[in-house]
């Protein structure tokens, strides 16, 4: 079990009063200038804060979402799932001599006996926290914390506990909707995310660890932080950890400007940075939940990276802003549109793009089928072009074409291998830099052992980086000399000798 210690701030804090009186004696001379006495420290006018009367106010509509996953338990008879069946009870007697003990069944209408029915018991699954926007039940949270979950329950301030459906769910924005069976529900009032400002005091109320209610307080640190394609998160210092997901950020106002999702850390809990989705963009997400139960984002079809200061400047561009258009993908909307790679998106609509992330947030909240305009960077002048924009797919969907893009027919080398590169998220999964993944494997290598899903991670002692270098490697190999392969599988790595034939 992984206890999280709790982290001390160090204030520093400075108390300024008045002098007391003071009895000094009559030999005591002082030699500093009366004009040199440094006056009075003056009280400073402001005060910190005082967040008793907000919690009071805000506090009620925030609630605890716990959690559960179905598990089916072992049969009461405490045999494996599948041993009750009185037909495989009967097989272990007759052909093991397993002494398998008979259970009574019930006689079914039609006569016939059934095994039981294997029960299934409620486990937790984890605890986070939401907070109540309609006195009709509707509830927001992180979409994490929902994920996967059998069975949801609310739990308000005053113990009143509820089972919640989900109405929806969107992981590109990590929010949910939930609903639950109440009426005259204390709910919160959202505030404008685009208003906020960078010092300003906020709150955090939620569930850490399971602690409900708790209450911790802090700044705005900074805006539109980019840890995502869609969500330019708010970062603050509020003391975020495990369980305060989906909680409500609260301004000095009472109002909701984020939802609490995310914290930078390297132990697991709090370390002085945590992000929330800004509600402006979770409302958005929500009234489509609400509406159809998903989300429905707007697509171009191109890939982009950043614009730097030494492409701008060759480019002509006046500074370095803007997306640059490494890939268009066949038959998109861009290429439909005439963008090109190479062109740099300097305007979405007429809206600026400052860095490349802005594009993906602009096209995604446009509606599927809009026509828009896309200024663009080309030799050295701006021009207007014209697109349908097309509807995101599904991030299954997205997955099964690149797995599918990935695997392109390849020709066997010489060692009897097709292999493919590693994807980003395999090498993070994997902890490692690079590799070649086997494909296929026939002949030399069928006979070495080699299978599909082996990880070739060296060739002789040269590091694989991909599947082309690999390649590369292999067709400058002597015919007849025998191979040394470093292959991973699962989490052991061997050496594997690869003989070609007539070895």
């Amino acid at each position: 079990m992984k206890i999280a210690y709790p982290v001390k701030r160090l204030l520093s804090v400075l108390i300024v009063g008045a002098a007391g009186a003071m009895s000094v004696p009559a030999t005591l001379v002082f030699a500093q200038p009366a004009a040199a006495v440094a006056p009075p420290v003056a009280a400073p006018s402001a005060s910190l804060p005082d967040f008793s009367d907000l919690v009071d106010k805000v506090g009620p509509a925030v609630v605890n979402i716990r959690t559960t996953e179905r598990a089916k338990m072992e049969s009461q008879s405490g045999l494996p799932p599948g041993m009750d069946d009185p037909e495989m009870q009967e097989f272990f007697r007759r052909f093991f001599g397993v002494p398998v003990p008979r259970q009574q069944q019930p006689d079914t209408p039609r006569g016939r006996r059934q095994g039981p029915q294997q029960p299934e018991e409620e486990t937790p699954r984890g605890v986070g926290s939401g907070f109540v926007i309609s006195a009709d039940g509707f509830i927001l949270t992180n979409a994490h914390v929902v994920e996967g979950a059998d069975e949801v329950y609310v739990t308000l301030t005053d113990k009143r506990e509820y089972k919640a459906k989900i109405i929806g769910s969107d992981k590109r924005s990590d929010v949910a909707l939930v609903k639950i069976e109440g009426s005259n529900l204390p709910r919160l009032s959202f505030g404008d995310s685009n208003k906020v400002r960078v010092g300003e005091w906020v709150i955090a109320i939620g569930s850490p660890f399971g602690l409900e209610n708790t209450v911790t307080a802090g700044i705005i640190s900074a805006k539109a932080r980019d840890t995502g394609d869609y969500l330019p998160l708010i970062q603050t210092d509020v003391a975020v950890n495990p369980g305060n997901s989906g909680g409500p950020l609260i301004n000095m106002r009472g109002e909701v400007i984020g939802i609490n999702s995310q914290i930078y850390s390297r132990s697991g809990g709090y370390m002085g940075i945590s992000f929330a989705v800004p509600i402006d963009e979770a409302m958005r997400v929500s009234e489509q939940l609400k509406t159809t139960g998903r989300v429905t984002r707007g697509r171009i079809g191109v890939q982009i990276g950043e614009v730097t200061k030494d492409v701008a400047e060759s480019l002509g561009l006046p500074k370095a802003n803007g997306a640059l258009v490494q890939r268009v993908e066949s038959g998109g909307p861009a290429d439909k549109g005439g963008i090109e790679a190479g062109d740099i998106i300097v305007k979405f609509n007429g809206a600026p793009i400052e860095k490349s992330s802005d594009l993906p947030r602009l096209v995604g909240s446009t509606k599927p089928g809009a026509r828009s305009t896309v200024t663009v960077w080309r030799k050295g002048a701006a021009r207007d072009l014209n697109l349908t924009i097309a509807e995101m797919e599904p991030d299954n969907k997205v997955a099964k074409r690149e797995e599918k893009k990935a695997k392109p027919e390849q020709a066997v080398n010489t060692l009897g291998l097709v292999v493919n590169d590693l994807t980003d998220a395999q090498k993070k999964e994997l902890k490692v830099d690079g590799g070649a993944v086997v494909e296929t494997a026939e002949g030399a290598a069928a006979r070495a052992g080699l299978r599909p899903g082996d990880l070739i991670l060296r060739l002789n002692n040269t590091d694989v980086k991909d599947g082309k270098q690999f390649n590369a490697l292999v067709s400058k190999l002597e015919p007849k000399k025998t191979v040394l392969l470093l292959v991973r599988r699962g989490e052991a790595s061997q050496f594997v000798t690869v003989k070609p034939t007539g070895q």
